[in-house]
């Protein structure tokens, strides 16, 4: 028997597979996103969200502080879970409406920590993008399977919730010297839900 040919064995799925998941967009998100880590704690400190460099004029620190990390394993764990969402959900919006999705979400996580945690000195990582992220994934995936979209959209919103009541669920389980931030993702789910909602509206207007 012939051997099977590339173009109709595995390669192939896993080409198929790259295509639909845009992997190899995925492999240069998480490369950008891991490169502020290369920068050491001197890096770190002049990119993380800080309320004292904000006041002192320091604006860029709102958005970048959602780019740098406590540590590698905080790193990874942030890494984790993008790469579940894009691996679930990325094919449900374009890469556009994803971009818009995370910098306004990254934008609202540090405008809200500025404005409503005022006892908040310091803050980094992707989490509060990610709830973001979750929150525009239930409403762009309404479109292709509507109970995918409600499930996805209950879980984060009971997640929330808990988090709101009760405090982190899994930060201190993971590693007890992480302090969540659950306003972070609150503030990510909103601007994630608000930001989807509208890109929808305004596709469906169109």
């Amino acid at each position: 028997m012939d051997p099977e040919p590339l173009t109709g064995g595995p390669l192939a799925k896993f080409r198929a597979v790259a295509r639909a998941h845009r992997l190899g967009a995925l492999a240069g998100a998480g490369a950008a996103l891991a490169a502020p880590a290369l920068l050491g704690p001197g890096g770190v400190a002049a990119l993380r969200y800080d309320r004292q460099a904000i006041a002192g004029g320091e604006w860029w620190r709102l958005v970048t502080g959602n780019l740098v990390h406590f540590d590698f394993a905080h790193l990874g764990m942030n890494l984790a879970g993008f790469a579940l969402l894009w691996w679930l959900f990325v094919a449900d919006a374009r890469p556009r409406d994803w971009l818009a999705v995370a910098a306004l979400a990254a934008l609202a996580v540090g405008l809200g920590l500025y404005v409503f945690d005022p006892a908040l000195g310091w803050y980094v990582g992707l989490s509060g993008v990610e709830h973001g992220g979750w929150a525009a994934a239930g409403v762009f995936a309404l479109r292709r399977w509507p109970l995918e979209g409600v499930v996805t959209l209950a879980l984060l919103g009971a997640k929330t919730a808990a988090e709101q009541l009760h405090g982190p669920l899994l930060g201190p389980a993971l590693d007890p010297r992480l302090a969540v931030v659950v306003d972070a993702h609150l503030y990510g789910a909103v601007a994630g839900l608000a930001t989807a909602a509208a890109l929808r509206f305004r596709r469906a207007s169109l």
